[in-house]
């Protein structure tokens, strides 16, 4: 089992370096070798695709947490360059701090203004301290209740973009309430009368991810996971053995697929050929359609009808039928 998105994609990542060392030997080559270097180079592309292809297109539970874990998969602010204009950001909580794990401000997706708040991870070492990995602090779900707030009193859409592997499980966070702020952070969400969208668009772990994700509609990539744990602490507790997060992957039915079967969420967003890390901006274009054919949806609603629809979305999750004991009806 690899145990890293890198180890995973090693033979792939390997051929791409090599396309792309030949495509800069190509630049200094005069015109006539350049042309003659051209036809190894598309076979060599041609290759790539083919095992692009393959790979990508057996994917189980386990390679979706590699591939949403991926090092170049974009974060939030990404899908903000990307999609969104005139974006402001809003920092602090009004009471203790700003929280960098978790980013919140206005701008525009197409001619939409909407409050867009989000976690944002790290690309190196030091920015992932920065962010603290992704994982949010009390004051970061208080910011996004400010800004839930906000967008209520203007009548302005919310987008969540949700990518943690979970809330920070520190001891200053305990001591500073974060499973009340996660709670409050749900329950502002279910009072809002405006429309609210939410896109995982990595890692959708736990409380982490639900704290600004009790969205009225509620959107995946496709190779996105979302779990009540990350799989790794399941194998931990199920199995005793961290090492055996492939099996509680399968178990945990992390997967979009299964999200969409269990109704946990209410749309797959496809992402580019090879996975959003190979085509950040064909993706964010994906999401960008989705999202705005979601808020035309939930624009037909009147405040109330948009709370008591999320209200019944959420309440008919996970609705189980027992049969009556003895196999006789009531």
């Amino acid at each position: 089992m690899a145990k890293s998105w890198m180890e995973w994609e090693k033979p792939l990542l390997e051929l791409e370096r090599g396309i792309s060392e030949l495509r800069e030997k190509q630049k200094l080559l005069p015109p006539d070798k350049a042309a003659a270097m051209e036809a190894q180079i598309q076979q060599f592309e041609q290759t790539r695709d083919n095992y692009i292809r393959v790979k990508y297109g057996r994917l189980g539970p386990w390679e979706r947490v590699l591939v949403a874990r991926a090092d170049n998969r974009p974060y939030t602010l990404d899908y903000i360059r990307n999609i969104v204009t005139d974006w402001v950001e809003l920092h602090g909580d009004r009471r203790h701090g700003d929280d960098k794990a978790i980013i919140g401000g206005v701008g525009k997706i197409g001619n939409r203004s909407c409050v867009i708040v989000g976690h944002q991870k790290g690309r190196d070492l030091k920015e992932r301290k920065f962010r603290n990995f992704g994982m949010a602090k009390p004051e970061g779900y208080r910011k996004a209740i400010r800004l839930f707030d906000m967008a209520d009193r203007f009548g302005l859409p919310v987008v969540s973009f949700i990518d943690t592997p979970a809330a920070d499980p520190n001891l200053e966070s305990e001591q500073r309430g974060i499973s009340e702020a996660i709670a409050a952070g749900m329950f502002k969400m279910f009072s809002l009368g405006v429309p609210t969208v939410a896109v995982v668009i990595g890692e959708g772990g736990s409380g982490g991810a639900i704290g600004i994700g009790a969205s009225s509609r509620v959107l995946m990539l496709e190779n996105a996971i979302y779990s009540v744990i990350p799989p790794e602490g399941c194998a931990a507790i199920l199995w005793r053995d961290a090492a055996a997060g492939d099996k509680a992957a399968a178990a945990l039915r992390l997967t979009a697929q299964s999200a969409l079967e269990l109704g946990l969420i209410d749309e797959i967003v496809p992402e580019a050929f090879g996975g959003a890390h190979r085509g950040p901006k064909e993706t964010a274009e994906n999401v960008e359609k989705a999202i705005l054919g979601r808020f035309d949806e939930l624009d037909r609603m009147s405040p109330d009808e948009i709370r008591e629809d999320r209200y019944r979305k959420y309440r008919n999750m996970g609705v189980q039928i027992e049969a009556p004991i003895g196999g006789r009806s009531g």
